[in-house]
């Protein structure tokens, strides 16, 4: 048996392949002589690890540049097209699945919608299977191209059981809900093909950290605004986890009851759910059963843009949403002093363009003065598709923190555990 804290030769190994593709996958492509100094390895180490990825098909030659005084320098990437990834977002109005190439390009997809009444494990599991199946046949993929299928929950997501991840979602009705265990039975794939099942709050983050807004920070939040209302909190470069449920926050006591049974939760004065429901019960007609629709129309009426005179009661509730965000923003703030702060989500993003500039104020006006005064907030980048694409770098994570095998085969006196994203994102904080 191995002892505690030994590495192996092939630990070694491992670590030198996950640090060559980390750093062409973020920053290339780039030359073997340009490797070296990037990932502190040897040229020996670097010659090997290039032939064995790309052996494998892992990497490709993408040009060549000239060097002074000396022979034109062979420019490598990560090869796109070597593997596939499916993002799974099962959001709280649609399941939307996505299947991606190695480098994230978008290749299909397919989306359900979920009524109020959708939200049964078994019904949400089918439409996760439908789409998947979808979007393999209309993109002509192989379900063995598969890296993994990585799906994005609301709820508190609980690893280690027995029947696979567990997800625990309130305000859907999701208790104890055996998420893996339904996909498995619903979803036609190989046995081999592995789930990795996260907050969506956090697939959120995630994408941005690597893609978006939050890249290049080593303390930031990442809040999604959707029906529900939650955050993912990253300091040092590392998810640290900690605020995924930020939206039952109590922000007025004995206030609005939230969909959570609790009174006074952020989310009942942020979420797209309450906003509708306050509109509703100021006067408001906004369309039935559909949040996306109703929140259009909510914007449409506080900001009409033709003349009409503004709803008062559509601004009112937008005004004192913008309050109360930037007061919810403050408490993150103050616990966690973020260099950023980005508002995405479906809903965030259709009303942050109108409310940023209260909601940066009411912030202010919360937090204290040293870590207010140092944090930017702002709309994330990525657009309404964030969850699926930070949910599909959930198996690439672990894809590169295993040095790019899908069957690593460890030997007896090995075990291997996936260190998942947070490894990527320590690598591109010490860089």
């Amino acid at each position: 048996m191995a002892e505690h804290g030994r590495r192996t030769v092939r630990d070694l190994r491992r670590g030198n392949r996950t640090a060559v593709l980390r750093q062409l996958y973020f920053e290339g492509p780039l030359s073997r002589q340009a490797l070296g100094p990037a990932t502190g390895l040897s040229s020996g180490s670097i010659s090997n690890v290039v032939a064995e990825l790309t052996g494998e098909g892992l990497l490709e030659e993408a040009g060549v540049i000239e060097s002074e005084g000396g022979r034109p320098r062979t420019l490598l990437r990560v090869a796109a097209g070597s593997a596939r990834l499916i993002g799974v977002d099962i959001g709280e109005t649609r399941v939307r699945v996505e299947l991606f190439d190695l480098a994230l390009n978008e290749l299909a997809r397919a989306e359900l919608p979920l009524t109020r009444q959708g939200y049964d494990a078994g019904l949400v599991a089918g439409h996760v299977g439908e789409c998947i199946a979808g979007v393999l046949r209309s993109s002509g993929a192989e379900p063995a191209e598969l890296l993994g299928v990585g799906v994005g929950v609301p709820g508190i997501v609980e690893r280690g059981a027995e029947r696979g991840a567990m997800v625990h979602g309130q305000t859907v009705g999701w208790d104890a809900v055996p998420l893996e265990e339904r996909l498995r039975a619903f979803v036609e794939l190989p046995a081999e093909v592995p789930y990795f099942v996260g907050n969506g709050a956090k697939a959120l983050g995630q994408a941005e950290m690597w893609f978006g807004g939050g890249r290049g920070a080593q303390d930031a939040v990442v809040v999604l605004l959707g029906s529900g209302v939650g955050a993912c909190v990253v300091t040092g470069g590392a998810d640290r986890g900690g605020a995924d449920e930020w939206g039952h926050l109590t922000v007025n006591l004995r206030g609005r009851r939230c969909r959570c049974g609790a009174r006074g939760c952020l989310e009942a004065y942020t979420g797209s759910a309450g906003l509708l429901e306050r509109w509703r019960e100021a006067g408001g007609t906004p369309p039935a059963d559909d949040e996306e629709a109703g929140l259009c129309a909510l914007l449409s009426a506080a900001y009409p843009g033709d003349g009409r005179s503004a709803d008062a009661s559509a601004v009112a509730v937008l005004d004192e949403t913008a309050e109360y965000l930037g007061a919810g923003i403050s408490a993150l703030v103050n616990l966690f002093g973020p260099e950023r702060v980005l508002i995405g989500g479906w809903a965030g993003l259709r009303i942050g363009p109108h409310l940023l500039h209260a909601v940066r104020r009411h912030a202010a006006a919360h937090s204290l003065r040293y870590p207010g005064e140092r944090v930017a907030i702002e709309l994330g980048r990525l657009g309404p598709d964030a969850v699926t694409v930070g949910a599909a770098t959930l198996p690439l994570a672990a894809f590169f923190a295993e040095g790019g095998r899908r069957d690593p085969r460890p030997g007896p006196d090995e075990r291997v555990e996936p260190a998942g994203w947070r490894a990527v994102l320590e690598e591109r904080g010490a860089r």
